[in-house]
């Protein structure tokens, strides 16, 4: 079954609350891990609520397709 952005969120919001890892491109050949709780979807984009021992800010928001097409990738705990 392929992907589509309404798979993605209907995946996501069974998962609200629970902890995830968000690993994400940052540039070239740099990438950034960060673990939180997956807080809030909204139509188009995700809100992480971030481990605040490990980041210097609260929240961070990310788009569906993001995930389509494979800048992130998520796993949860």
């Amino acid at each position: 079954m392929p992907n589509t952005l309404a798979t993605i969120k209907s995946k996501l919001d069974n998962k609200v609350g629970e902890e995830m890892m968000v690993v994400a491109q940052a540039g070239r050949k740099k990438i950034t891990k960060r673990h939180g709780i997956l807080h809030k979807t909204y139509p188009a984009v995700f809100v992480v609520d971030l481990d605040q021992d490990e980041n210097s800010f609260e929240r961070v928001s990310y788009s569906y397709t993001d995930i389509l097409t494979k800048n992130i990738e998520i796993a949860f705990e």
